[in-house]
């Protein structure tokens, strides 16, 4: 194993720029989706893609990182939803635990299970602390993992979560709202998280245009996610990565 890719993602942060991933989710497209969508995120120098969902119910996984690897160089990193979404095919892979919720079998229990099939994948394995913060509507990530997410208002939880994350020896600290969120994490919650923590911040969820990519990554976010609003309209991968790199270092 190597680490390229966190080695990548901290040498960004350093050198104050941003990243901008692009969530592929198996059970939401097929070869020829995955294949315009490529064309888009090559032509708009996104530098990552994330392949994986709370479910994952389509058996494809394999075939869809595979497709990936052949068409683009862009990295590729699962964002498991359960210890059997592995692929050896990837280049990476966030091993979450939820320090949102006290769901002990997502904190540590599905990490026992999985840990001999991620340790023989052979993949780089990222220790991620995630957080899923109320997107003011019920989530699949909320529901499967029964567990309450961080109220959308209480910033100072947020902020002492992520730095318990950070302690305990989480390489990034994830916040998300989850797919499908009617409002994404406020910019204050986001820059009181990236004040209180050295390691990586990564947003994600409800994210739907550039501006709001732009302010969140002004606020401290170091990588942002986008997902379901890229699978409705796939120009805007163009519009938030131009907005995504073009945005200032947080003073």
């Amino acid at each position: 194993m190597t680490n390229s890719i966190y080695h990548s993602i901290t040498e960004k942060k350093k050198a104050g720029k941003k990243s901008f991933a692009v969530l592929v989710d198996p059970d939401k497209t097929d070869e020829r989706k995955i294949a315009q969508l490529l064309q888009l995120t090559n032509e708009a120098k996104v530098d990552y893609l994330l392949v994986g969902g709370s479910l994952v119910i389509s058996n494809h996984l394999d075939e869809v990182v595979k497709q990936i690897r052949k068409q683009c160089h862009t990295p590729v990193i699962l964002f498991p939803g359960a210890p059997s979404q592995v692929s050896r095919y990837a280049n990476g892979l966030l091993y979450l635990s939820l320090i949102s919720g006290r769901n002990p079998d997502l904190l540590i229990g599905q990490h026992v299970i999985s840990a001999p099939l991620v340790k023989q994948s052979g993949l780089e394995i990222i220790s991620t602390g995630y957080m899923v913060v109320d997107g003011g509507a019920p989530t699949t990530v909320s529901y499967i993992s029964n567990a309450a997410p961080i109220p959308s208002g209480k910033n100072e939880i947020a902020i002492c979560t992520a730095m318990a994350g950070e302690m305990l020896g989480m390489k990034l600290i994830y916040m998300d709202a989850g797919s499908g969120a009617e409002k994404p994490i406020s910019e204050a919650m986001i820059a009181g998280v990236a004040g209180a923590i050295e390691v990586p911040l990564v947003v994600g969820g409800g994210i739907r245009d550039p501006e709001k990519a732009y302010l969140d990554c002004k606020a401290g976010a170091d990588m942002i996610v986008v997902g379901n609003a890229i699978e409705k309209e796939p120009a805007l991968v163009q519009e938030i990565s131009d907005a995504v790199h073009r945005a200032p270092v947080r003073l």
